[in-house]
């Protein structure tokens, strides 16, 4: 389990072990400061693993903007994935935000560059979660 973002570890850690889910097959990654980081930094830990398919799991929230995103930036390097929506009380994002969030993948795909340190708004809000499964 790749979870990337969101929840303080002691949480996630908790969520995962009332699950029976063992620690050393948790793996927290705080580095992404947006969607568009959270594929980023980890596509290459996939790929070290020899990862060809995951699990996305996201709000319902953030799912189109997730996989929008997964399809450029783990299609890329030949990773396939499923995607897994958990119900919110939030409406979509807007599809401004995830054209954005498209253009800044290809810029990625292009330059090895995301755009996320040009300007601060790109940054999600802390409390915004985004989880990675692999199988």
């Amino acid at each position: 389990m790749w979870v990337s973002s969101g929840s303080h570890p002691h949480k996630s850690r908790a969520i995962f072990q009332a699950a029976g889910i063992a620690d050393s097959r948790v793996y927290l990654d705080y580095r992404a400061t947006d969607t568009v980081t959270n594929f980023t930094t980890l596509v290459r830990v996939f790929q070290q693993q020899q990862l060809q398919h995951i699990f996305l799991i996201t709000s319902d929230f953030y799912m189109p903007t997730a996989k929008a995103i997964a399809t450029l930036i783990l299609g890329s390097r030949g990773i396939a994935f499923t995607p897994r929506a958990v119900p919110s009380n939030q409406t979509q994002e807007s599809l401004l935000h995830i054209i954005r969030d498209i253009a800044r993948s290809l810029l990625w795909i292009v330059t090895g560059h995301t755009g996320a340190s040009l300007e601060p708004t790109l940054v999600y809000p802390p409390h915004a979660s985004r989880s990675i499964h692999s199988r």
